[in-house]
């Protein structure tokens, strides 16, 4: 048995280094394992002091910057190719018990059938929203994700139990409505069977569209609460509310909406995007812009230009906007 753990890097050295450490201390018998690090075009030498410090990890370098989708398809190629029977996406900003693979595999027998997996998640120590609240025993113990909830009436995905102190309250294994491209778990069967991420989603809701796909093929989504993953959040995108993480997420709930969400949503959504043509911010403005225009993939550094409406009215100019 094979399980293959892909990494990706984008200028995030340090992290993905830190990464790296805490898997050499993952135990467990009965598989092996291969851990595969794409990087995403860093600018920094992280591609240099991987290959130093740790060159038994496969090392895949891409051109350039693929983003979520693409470059974490281009490591699940690889792995497909190389015969893993179960890879685990894992962000580089993470950390994981060692007894992550145990306890996922041990999981797996429990549900009986392949299903899509993701384990419990906690904050890093120090990096949790609101680390004053606290106590300093508490610290790494606060969770972040617990199981996925999705509210397709508002088109909002969210993580159950977060923010709060782990005290076993959500220790039961069960199917959950998502699980986060942060540490996903996933037998090859399910690949084959239902695809890669969608590179047009580049980064954010890739982890959404790909569950609902699974669930569209009849594989289930579980949360197992015995392993355990550590996550810092963020960093790659800049931070919780960055630039970069405001579009993408703007742009791309609009186009997972509009394939999931029930008719009464598609409408309200289309409401709100014009809403936010007329009086969100340049972000968010840009990231409906090219929504409408069905631009998707990277963000371009263009101009964002008000489409005119008038080419849609009867009478209306046809000219394109």
């Amino acid at each position: 048995m094979k399980i293959a753990v892909i990494i990706l890097n984008y200028n995030g050295k340090e992290d993905t280094l830190t990464c790296l450490e805490s898997l050499q201390k993952v135990v467990g018998d009965g598989y092996t394992t291969e851990t595969i690090v794409v990087d995403n075009a860093s600018g920094d030498d992280s591609v240099v002091e991987i290959q130093e410090k740790y060159p038994e990890v496969k090392l895949l370098i891409n051109p350039q910057n693929l983003g979520f989708s693409e470059g974490n398809n281009v490591g699940i190629r690889h792995a497909l190719t190389n015969q893993a029977d179960y890879i685990l996406l894992l962000n580089n900003d993470t950390t994981v018990d060692g007894y992550l693979f145990r306890e996922l595999l041990v999981a797996e027998k429990t549900i009986d059938k392949s299903a899509v997996m993701g384990p419990k998640i906690y904050f890093s120590s120090g990096r949790e929203f609101h680390k004053d609240r606290y106590k300093p025993e508490e610290l790494g113990q606060v969770l972040w994700y617990a199981g996925g909830k999705i509210d397709w009436d508002n088109v909002i995905a969210s993580h159950r139990g977060v923010d709060e102190v782990d005290r076993g309250q959500f220790n039961e294994l069960g199917k959950t409505q998502f699980v986060t491209g942060c540490a996903l778990f996933v037998p090859r069967v399910i690949f084959e069977a239902v695809g890669l991420f969608d590179a047009k989603l580049y980064l954010y809701y890739e982890d959404v569209d790909f569950c609902k796909r699974a669930q569209k093929k009849g594989y289930d989504l579980y949360y197992i609460p015995g392993a355990k993953v550590w996550h810092k959040n963020a960093v790659s995108s800049g931070g919780s509310g960055s630039d970069l993480q405001v579009y993408y997420q703007t742009r791309n709930r609009l186009l997972i909406g509009m394939r999931y969400a029930p008719w009464k949503t598609k409408l309200a959504l289309m409401r709100e995007a014009t809403l936010l043509l007329m009086s969100g911010t340049p972000t968010q403005r840009y990231a409906v812009g090219d929504f409408l225009r069905k631009k998707y993939g990277p963000r371009d550094t263009g101009t964002f230009k008000m489409p005119d409406f008038r080419r849609y009215l009867p009478g209306g100019t046809k000219k394109n906007p």
